[in-house]
């Protein structure tokens, strides 16, 4: 999976608040996330988040 910094991925299942985009906030053997919908951070494996991710949107730039 190729992530970088700062994407926008969507989960395949929603957050408790309901949101399912999250940005990436530290890669390394876990992904640091941070849920777009509360802005609450959470931290998982990078092999369950990899097969949780369904897609990934770029970065925007400003």
């Amino acid at each position: 999976m190729n992530v970088k910094l700062g994407d926008i991925v969507i989960m395949k299942k929603p957050h408790p608040c309901g949101s399912k985009e999250f940005e990436i906030t530290r890669i390394g053997v876990d992904y640091k996330l941070k849920c777009l919908g509360c802005g609450r951070e959470v931290m998982i494996p990078r092999i369950k988040a990899d097969k949780s991710i369904k897609a990934i949107r770029e970065k925007e730039q400003e």
